[in-house]
């Protein structure tokens, strides 16, 4: 078994709990790309969105960059534009597989099986 620091073990906990803070500060990286980027807060963050959609991230992801955009001032009509304008791209069963996960980092309940997703 490795010897891992306390501090270690606190943030890996953390992180694994989903503490987005942690990892933010465990990476360190957000505001350098940020800046190296040239793109203001809210437009960066909906461009990391649109990068996981892609990806076809896990869905923890969702949940850091959705929260991100939210706390930069962009709305879920922004991520839902989001969706919208690179669906073309990067194709149905890529932004279908995002929006159950975009949902949830939004508060909001997934539709149920039986209805379709209508209501």
């Amino acid at each position: 078994m490795a010897s891992v620091a306390p501090e270690t073990q606190q943030t890996l906990a953390g992180i694994s709990a989903g503490d987005m803070t942690m990892l933010d500060e465990a990476l360190g990286m957000r505001e350098a790309e940020l800046a190296r980027s040239g793109l203001d807060a809210r437009t960066f963050s909906l461009v990391k969105i649109a990068a996981l959609i892609a990806l076809d991230a896990p869905p923890a992801s969702y949940a850091w960059q959705v929260g991100n955009a939210l706390d930069e001032g962009a709305s879920a009509e922004d991520v839902l534009g989001v969706l919208r304008a690179i669906a073309p791209q990067v194709g149905g069963p890529r932004v279908i597989a995002a929006a159950p996960e975009i949902m949830l980092a939004l508060g909001l309940a997934l539709p149920d099986a039986q209805d379709g997703g209508e209501g």
